[in-house]
Protein backbone atom coordinates (compact mmCIF):
# COMPACT_ATOMS: atom_id res chain seq x y z
CA UNK A 1 0.00 0.00 0.00
CA UNK A 2 2.74 2.43 0.96
CA UNK A 3 4.66 1.62 -2.24
CA UNK A 4 1.58 2.49 -4.31
CA UNK A 5 1.25 5.76 -2.43
CA UNK A 6 4.86 6.62 -3.18
CA UNK A 7 4.31 5.76 -6.87
CA UNK A 8 1.28 8.05 -7.07
CA UNK A 9 3.15 10.79 -5.24
CA UNK A 10 6.06 10.42 -7.68
CA UNK A 11 3.72 10.75 -10.66
CA UNK A 12 2.03 13.84 -9.22
CA UNK A 13 5.39 15.39 -8.41
CA UNK A 14 6.78 14.88 -11.92
CA UNK A 15 3.56 16.04 -13.55
CA UNK A 16 3.55 19.18 -11.43
CA UNK A 17 7.14 19.86 -12.44
CA UNK A 18 6.29 19.31 -16.13
CA UNK A 19 2.95 21.14 -16.08
CA UNK A 20 4.02 24.42 -17.67
CA UNK A 21 6.53 22.74 -19.95
CA UNK A 22 3.94 20.24 -21.16
CA UNK A 23 1.58 23.03 -22.20
CA UNK A 24 4.41 24.81 -24.01
CA UNK A 25 5.37 21.58 -25.78
CA UNK A 26 1.77 21.09 -26.94
CA UNK A 27 1.79 24.56 -28.49
CA UNK A 28 5.17 23.93 -30.15
CA UNK A 29 3.94 20.60 -31.54
CA UNK A 30 0.86 22.27 -33.01
CA UNK A 31 3.02 24.92 -34.69
CA UNK A 32 5.39 22.28 -36.07
CA UNK A 33 2.48 20.28 -37.49
CA UNK A 34 1.00 23.37 -39.11
CA UNK A 35 4.35 24.33 -40.65
CA UNK A 36 4.92 20.75 -41.85
CA UNK A 37 1.51 20.68 -43.48
CA UNK A 38 2.17 24.04 -45.16
CA UNK A 39 5.58 22.88 -46.40
CA UNK A 40 4.17 19.58 -47.67
CA UNK A 41 1.23 20.64 -49.81
CA UNK A 42 0.86 24.24 -48.79
CA UNK A 43 -2.53 25.71 -49.51
CA UNK A 44 -3.37 22.74 -51.76
CA UNK A 45 -4.55 20.77 -48.72
CA UNK A 46 -8.25 20.31 -48.58
CA UNK A 47 -10.12 22.51 -46.15
CA UNK A 48 -10.91 19.48 -43.98
CA UNK A 49 -7.20 18.97 -43.30
CA UNK A 50 -6.78 22.49 -41.90
CA UNK A 51 -10.03 22.18 -39.96
CA UNK A 52 -8.77 18.98 -38.33
CA UNK A 53 -5.44 20.59 -37.40
CA UNK A 54 -7.24 23.64 -36.03
CA UNK A 55 -9.60 21.49 -33.98
CA UNK A 56 -6.66 19.50 -32.68
CA UNK A 57 -4.80 22.67 -31.73
CA UNK A 58 -7.74 24.10 -29.82
CA UNK A 59 -8.69 20.82 -28.16
CA UNK A 60 -5.11 19.96 -27.23
CA UNK A 61 -4.49 23.29 -25.50
CA UNK A 62 -7.90 23.16 -23.80
CA UNK A 63 -7.31 19.65 -22.45
CA UNK A 64 -3.87 20.70 -21.20
CA UNK A 65 -5.29 23.72 -19.37
CA UNK A 66 -8.17 21.67 -17.93
CA UNK A 67 -5.77 18.99 -16.72
CA UNK A 68 -3.52 21.58 -15.06
CA UNK A 69 -6.55 22.92 -13.23
CA UNK A 70 -6.87 19.60 -11.40
CA UNK A 71 -10.16 18.46 -9.98
CA UNK A 72 -12.01 15.19 -10.27
CA UNK A 73 -12.01 15.24 -14.07
CA UNK A 74 -8.27 15.82 -14.49
CA UNK A 75 -7.63 12.15 -15.25
CA UNK A 76 -10.45 12.09 -17.79
CA UNK A 77 -8.98 15.11 -19.54
CA UNK A 78 -5.59 13.40 -19.58
CA UNK A 79 -7.02 10.28 -21.23
CA UNK A 80 -8.91 12.43 -23.73
CA UNK A 81 -5.70 14.29 -24.58
CA UNK A 82 -3.89 11.00 -25.14
CA UNK A 83 -6.62 9.72 -27.45
CA UNK A 84 -6.58 13.06 -29.28
CA UNK A 85 -2.83 12.76 -29.88
CA UNK A 86 -3.19 9.19 -31.11
CA UNK A 87 -6.09 10.15 -33.36
CA UNK A 88 -4.17 12.98 -35.01
CA UNK A 89 -1.06 10.86 -35.55
CA UNK A 90 -3.19 8.09 -37.05
CA UNK A 91 -5.01 10.59 -39.29
CA UNK A 92 -1.79 12.09 -40.63
CA UNK A 93 -0.34 8.63 -41.32
CA UNK A 94 -3.42 7.50 -43.23
CA UNK A 95 -3.79 10.80 -45.07
CA UNK A 96 -0.17 10.95 -46.21
CA UNK A 97 0.55 7.26 -46.59
CA UNK A 98 -2.36 6.26 -48.78
CA UNK A 99 -3.75 7.77 -51.93
CA UNK A 100 -3.60 11.33 -50.72
CA UNK A 101 0.17 11.42 -50.92
CA UNK A 102 1.27 13.00 -54.17
CA UNK A 103 4.40 15.00 -53.44
CA UNK A 104 7.69 13.25 -54.11
CA UNK A 105 9.75 12.52 -51.02
CA UNK A 106 7.48 14.47 -48.72
CA UNK A 107 4.87 11.90 -47.75
CA UNK A 108 7.26 9.62 -45.92
CA UNK A 109 8.82 12.44 -43.91
CA UNK A 110 5.57 14.14 -42.99
CA UNK A 111 3.78 10.92 -42.02
CA UNK A 112 6.52 10.10 -39.51
CA UNK A 113 6.84 13.51 -37.92
CA UNK A 114 3.58 13.68 -35.90
CA UNK A 115 3.92 10.11 -34.64
CA UNK A 116 7.31 10.76 -33.06
CA UNK A 117 6.54 14.30 -31.91
CA UNK A 118 3.32 13.30 -30.20
CA UNK A 119 5.00 10.23 -28.68
CA UNK A 120 7.45 12.54 -26.91
CA UNK A 121 4.66 14.90 -25.91
CA UNK A 122 2.63 12.05 -24.40
CA UNK A 123 5.71 10.71 -22.64
CA UNK A 124 6.20 14.06 -20.90
CA UNK A 125 3.02 13.31 -18.94
CA UNK A 126 5.05 10.50 -17.27
CA UNK A 127 2.00 8.24 -17.51
CA UNK A 128 3.09 4.78 -18.58
CA UNK A 129 -0.33 3.49 -19.62
CA UNK A 130 -1.16 6.67 -21.53
CA UNK A 131 2.06 6.39 -23.50
CA UNK A 132 1.46 2.68 -24.11
CA UNK A 133 -2.08 3.39 -25.36
CA UNK A 134 -0.84 6.11 -27.70
CA UNK A 135 1.95 3.93 -29.07
CA UNK A 136 -0.41 0.99 -29.52
CA UNK A 137 -3.00 3.00 -31.47
CA UNK A 138 -0.44 4.68 -33.71
CA UNK A 139 1.57 1.52 -34.39
CA UNK A 140 -1.61 -0.46 -35.11
CA UNK A 141 -2.94 2.19 -37.48
CA UNK A 142 0.41 2.49 -39.20
CA UNK A 143 0.67 -1.27 -39.59
CA UNK A 144 -2.87 -1.62 -40.93
CA UNK A 145 -2.27 1.20 -43.41
CA UNK A 146 0.90 -0.48 -44.64
CA UNK A 147 -0.91 -3.82 -44.91
CA UNK A 148 -3.69 -2.26 -46.97
CA UNK A 149 -1.16 -0.47 -49.15
CA UNK A 150 0.79 -3.68 -49.70
CA UNK A 151 -2.29 -5.74 -50.59
CA UNK A 152 -3.78 -3.02 -52.82
CA UNK A 153 -0.71 -1.21 -54.15
CA UNK A 154 -2.39 0.35 -57.18
CA UNK A 155 -5.56 1.58 -55.58
CA UNK A 156 -4.50 2.87 -52.17
CA UNK A 157 -0.77 3.59 -52.00
CA UNK A 158 0.29 7.15 -52.71
CA UNK A 159 2.40 7.46 -55.86
CA UNK A 160 5.54 8.57 -54.07
CA UNK A 161 5.31 6.43 -50.92
CA UNK A 162 8.08 3.85 -50.59
CA UNK A 163 7.15 0.82 -48.49
CA UNK A 164 10.83 -0.09 -48.13
CA UNK A 165 11.19 3.12 -46.10
CA UNK A 166 7.86 3.02 -44.29
CA UNK A 167 8.30 -0.47 -42.81
CA UNK A 168 11.64 0.39 -41.14
CA UNK A 169 10.05 3.64 -39.97
CA UNK A 170 7.23 1.70 -38.29
CA UNK A 171 9.73 -0.64 -36.65
CA UNK A 172 11.74 2.38 -35.49
CA UNK A 173 8.63 3.96 -34.01
CA UNK A 174 7.75 0.72 -32.21
CA UNK A 175 11.27 0.40 -30.80
CA UNK A 176 11.31 4.06 -29.78
CA UNK A 177 7.96 3.61 -28.04
CA UNK A 178 9.24 0.66 -26.04
CA UNK A 179 12.34 2.61 -25.02
CA UNK A 180 10.27 5.62 -24.00
CA UNK A 181 7.80 3.51 -22.01
CA UNK A 182 10.64 1.71 -20.26
CA UNK A 183 12.32 5.04 -19.52
CA UNK A 184 9.15 6.50 -18.01
CA UNK A 185 8.66 3.42 -15.87
CA UNK A 186 12.25 3.53 -14.63
CA UNK A 187 12.05 7.27 -13.96
CA UNK A 188 8.86 6.92 -11.96
CA UNK A 189 10.37 4.02 -10.05
CA UNK A 190 13.47 6.06 -9.23
CA UNK A 191 11.44 9.04 -8.03
CA UNK A 192 9.15 6.77 -6.00
CA UNK A 193 12.20 5.16 -4.40
CA UNK A 194 13.63 8.59 -3.59
CA UNK A 195 10.35 9.58 -1.96
CA UNK A 196 10.29 6.33 -0.01
CA UNK A 197 13.83 6.87 1.24
CA UNK A 198 13.00 10.41 2.30
CA UNK A 199 9.84 9.23 4.06
CA UNK A 200 11.72 6.48 5.88
CA UNK A 201 14.58 8.83 6.76
CA UNK A 202 12.16 11.40 8.15
CA UNK A 203 10.38 8.73 10.19
CA UNK A 204 13.61 7.28 11.56
CA UNK A 205 15.13 10.69 12.28
CA UNK A 206 12.57 11.04 15.08
CA UNK A 207 14.25 8.16 16.88
CA UNK A 208 17.84 7.78 15.65
CA UNK A 209 20.69 10.05 14.51
CA UNK A 210 20.45 11.51 11.02
CA UNK A 211 23.32 9.52 9.49
CA UNK A 212 22.05 6.25 10.95
CA UNK A 213 18.53 7.05 9.70
CA UNK A 214 19.86 7.51 6.16
CA UNK A 215 21.69 4.18 6.24
CA UNK A 216 18.67 2.32 7.63
CA UNK A 217 16.35 3.92 5.07
CA UNK A 218 18.72 2.94 2.26
CA UNK A 219 18.67 -0.66 3.47
CA UNK A 220 14.88 -0.82 3.37
CA UNK A 221 13.75 1.44 6.16
CA UNK A 222 12.06 0.73 9.44
CA UNK A 223 8.56 1.92 8.71
CA UNK A 224 7.49 -1.67 9.39
CA UNK A 225 8.97 -3.91 12.05
CA UNK A 226 11.22 -6.50 10.45
CA UNK A 227 13.68 -9.20 11.42
CA UNK A 228 17.33 -8.32 11.02
CA UNK A 229 20.71 -8.95 12.57
CA UNK A 230 22.01 -6.65 15.29
CA UNK A 231 24.92 -6.45 17.68
CA UNK A 232 23.89 -5.35 21.16
CA UNK A 233 25.85 -3.62 23.88
CA UNK A 234 24.75 -2.79 27.41
CA UNK A 235 26.76 -0.53 29.70
CA UNK A 236 26.07 -0.43 33.42
CA UNK A 237 27.56 1.54 36.32
CA UNK A 238 28.75 -0.88 38.96
CA UNK A 239 27.37 -0.47 42.46
CA UNK A 240 25.11 2.41 41.51
CA UNK A 241 22.62 1.61 44.28
CA UNK A 242 25.38 1.56 46.90
CA UNK A 243 26.84 4.82 45.57
CA UNK A 244 23.38 6.42 45.65
CA UNK A 245 23.13 5.62 49.36
CA UNK A 246 26.55 7.11 50.03
CA UNK A 247 26.36 10.35 48.00
CA UNK A 248 23.84 13.19 47.58
CA UNK A 249 21.31 12.84 44.73
CA UNK A 250 22.75 15.88 42.96
CA UNK A 251 26.19 14.24 42.86
CA UNK A 252 24.74 11.00 41.50
CA UNK A 253 22.75 12.81 38.83
CA UNK A 254 25.89 14.64 37.74
CA UNK A 255 27.85 11.37 37.49
CA UNK A 256 25.00 9.62 35.65
CA UNK A 257 24.63 12.42 33.09
CA UNK A 258 28.39 12.49 32.48
CA UNK A 259 28.34 8.72 31.90
CA UNK A 260 25.36 8.93 29.54
CA UNK A 261 26.96 11.73 27.53
CA UNK A 262 30.16 9.70 27.23
CA UNK A 263 28.26 6.59 26.11
CA UNK A 264 26.04 8.47 23.66
CA UNK A 265 28.99 10.14 21.96
CA UNK A 266 31.05 6.97 21.61
CA UNK A 267 28.16 4.82 20.40
CA UNK A 268 27.29 7.35 17.68
CA UNK A 269 30.97 7.72 16.76
CA UNK A 270 31.25 3.98 16.10
CA UNK A 271 28.12 3.67 13.96
CA UNK A 272 25.64 2.57 16.60
CA UNK A 273 22.72 4.18 18.33
CA UNK A 274 21.50 4.33 21.89
CA UNK A 275 18.26 2.40 22.16
CA UNK A 276 17.28 3.51 25.64
CA UNK A 277 18.45 4.44 29.11
CA UNK A 278 17.29 2.12 31.88
CA UNK A 279 18.26 3.57 35.25
CA UNK A 280 22.06 3.66 35.27
CA UNK A 281 22.32 1.33 32.25
CA UNK A 282 22.66 2.26 28.59
CA UNK A 283 21.40 -0.12 25.90
CA UNK A 284 23.00 0.40 22.48
CA UNK A 285 22.48 -1.37 19.19
CA UNK A 286 24.51 -1.68 16.02
CA UNK A 287 22.19 -2.51 13.13
CA UNK A 288 23.77 -0.85 10.10
CA UNK A 289 26.04 -2.80 7.75
CA UNK A 290 26.99 -6.45 7.69
CA UNK A 291 27.03 -8.47 10.94
CA UNK A 292 30.82 -8.39 10.83
CA UNK A 293 30.84 -4.59 10.50
CA UNK A 294 28.36 -4.34 13.37
CA UNK A 295 30.56 -6.50 15.61
CA UNK A 296 33.72 -4.57 14.78
CA UNK A 297 31.98 -1.29 15.53
CA UNK A 298 30.53 -2.53 18.82
CA UNK A 299 33.87 -3.98 19.98
CA UNK A 300 35.72 -0.77 19.11
CA UNK A 301 33.06 1.20 20.97
CA UNK A 302 33.37 -0.98 24.08
CA UNK A 303 37.14 -0.54 24.12
CA UNK A 304 36.75 3.21 23.65
CA UNK A 305 34.31 3.30 26.58
CA UNK A 306 36.88 1.58 28.79
CA UNK A 307 39.56 4.10 27.76
CA UNK A 308 37.32 7.13 28.17
CA UNK A 309 35.96 5.99 31.53
CA UNK A 310 39.54 5.65 32.77
CA UNK A 311 40.25 9.22 31.63
CA UNK A 312 36.98 10.40 33.21
CA UNK A 313 37.93 8.82 36.52
CA UNK A 314 41.32 10.53 36.49
CA UNK A 315 39.56 13.86 36.07
CA UNK A 316 37.06 12.99 38.79
CA UNK A 317 39.88 12.00 41.15
CA UNK A 318 41.52 15.40 40.68
CA UNK A 319 38.17 16.99 41.52
CA UNK A 320 37.80 14.84 44.64
CA UNK A 321 34.89 12.79 43.28
CA UNK A 322 34.34 9.05 43.48
CA UNK A 323 35.35 6.86 40.48
CA UNK A 324 32.80 5.34 38.12
CA UNK A 325 33.22 1.67 37.24
CA UNK A 326 31.46 0.41 34.14
CA UNK A 327 30.62 -3.13 33.01
CA UNK A 328 30.05 -3.72 29.29
CA UNK A 329 28.36 -6.83 27.84
CA UNK A 330 28.25 -7.64 24.10
CA UNK A 331 25.99 -10.04 22.22
CA UNK A 332 24.67 -10.60 18.68
CA UNK A 333 21.64 -12.21 17.11
CA UNK A 334 18.49 -11.89 15.02
CA UNK A 335 15.91 -9.48 16.40
CA UNK A 336 12.73 -7.66 15.49
CA UNK A 337 13.85 -4.12 14.75
CA UNK A 338 11.74 -1.09 13.93
CA UNK A 339 9.30 1.54 15.08
CA UNK A 340 6.74 0.05 17.44
CA UNK A 341 3.69 2.31 17.32
CA UNK A 342 0.58 1.50 19.34
CA UNK A 343 -1.24 4.60 18.16
CA UNK A 344 -0.44 6.53 21.33
CA UNK A 345 3.32 6.30 21.60
CA UNK A 346 5.90 5.32 18.99
CA UNK A 347 9.29 3.91 19.92
CA UNK A 348 12.20 2.66 17.88
CA UNK A 349 13.65 -0.42 19.56
CA UNK A 350 14.65 -4.08 19.22
CA UNK A 351 12.90 -7.17 20.57
CA UNK A 352 13.76 -10.84 20.67
CA UNK A 353 15.43 -13.66 22.59
CA UNK A 354 18.84 -12.04 22.06
CA UNK A 355 17.72 -9.22 24.37
CA UNK A 356 16.98 -11.70 27.16
CA UNK A 357 20.35 -13.34 26.61
CA UNK A 358 22.05 -9.95 26.81
CA UNK A 359 20.45 -9.29 30.20
CA UNK A 360 21.83 -12.58 31.52
CA UNK A 361 25.26 -11.80 30.07
CA UNK A 362 25.22 -8.43 31.82
CA UNK A 363 24.52 -10.05 35.19
CA UNK A 364 27.29 -12.59 34.65
CA UNK A 365 29.71 -9.85 33.57
CA UNK A 366 29.11 -7.94 36.80
CA UNK A 367 29.27 -11.12 38.89
CA UNK A 368 32.66 -11.99 37.37
CA UNK A 369 33.88 -8.41 38.00
CA UNK A 370 34.73 -7.84 34.31
CA UNK A 371 35.08 -4.56 32.45
CA UNK A 372 34.07 -6.00 29.06
CA UNK A 373 32.61 -9.41 28.28
CA UNK A 374 31.18 -10.88 25.09
CA UNK A 375 29.30 -13.98 24.03
CA UNK A 376 30.75 -16.53 21.64
CA UNK A 377 28.12 -15.54 19.05
CA UNK A 378 29.45 -12.00 19.12
CA UNK A 379 33.14 -12.92 18.99
CA UNK A 380 32.67 -15.25 16.02
CA UNK A 381 31.66 -12.21 13.97
CA UNK A 382 34.91 -10.38 14.69
CA UNK A 383 36.95 -12.99 12.80
CA UNK A 384 39.66 -15.42 13.87
CA UNK A 385 42.18 -12.60 14.49
CA UNK A 386 41.14 -9.89 16.92
CA UNK A 387 42.28 -6.27 16.66
CA UNK A 388 45.70 -5.40 18.03
CA UNK A 389 45.71 -5.16 21.79
CA UNK A 390 42.69 -7.40 22.37
CA UNK A 391 42.69 -10.74 24.19
CA UNK A 392 39.71 -12.93 25.01
CA UNK A 393 39.66 -15.32 27.94
CA UNK A 394 36.88 -17.85 28.61
CA UNK A 395 34.92 -17.26 31.81
CA UNK A 396 34.43 -20.55 33.67
CA UNK A 397 31.17 -19.72 35.39
CA UNK A 398 29.18 -22.63 33.98
CA UNK A 399 26.67 -20.31 32.32
CA UNK A 400 25.09 -20.57 28.90
CA UNK A 401 25.93 -19.17 26.40
CA UNK A 402 29.69 -19.18 26.79
CA UNK A 403 31.09 -15.89 28.11
CA UNK A 404 34.50 -14.43 27.32
CA UNK A 405 36.35 -11.65 29.07
CA UNK A 406 37.72 -9.05 26.66
CA UNK A 407 41.07 -7.85 27.93
CA UNK A 408 44.12 -6.24 26.37
CA UNK A 409 46.57 -8.54 24.54
CA UNK A 410 46.34 -10.81 21.46
CA UNK A 411 45.24 -14.37 20.83
CA UNK A 412 43.01 -16.40 18.52
CA UNK A 413 39.30 -16.44 19.30
CA UNK A 414 38.28 -19.76 20.88
CA UNK A 415 36.15 -21.95 18.63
Amino acid sequence: MRGAQHARAARRLMQAANGGRLLAVRIVVVLVLLMAAQAYDGSLHELSHWVILALYAGSSVWFALAERGGGRRADSYAWAGTLLNAGLAAYVIVEHLLAGADAAGAADAVSRLPAFLLLLQTALSVRVWHTALYAGIVASTWGIALLLAATHPTGMLGPHVDLSEQVPALLTFTAASLVVIDGISRLRGAVAEALRLEHERTLLARFVPEDVAEDLAREGGMGAVRRRHACLMILDIRGFSRLSAEHPPETMVEALLAFRALAQGLVAEHGGLVDKYVGDAVLAQFVVGSPEDQARGALACARAVRTRVAALNRARALAGRFPVRVAVALHAGELLVGVFDDGVRAEYTVLGPAMNTLARLEARTKAADLDIAASGDFLRLTGPILPDGVTVVPVADGGNPALFAVAEGRQRVPA
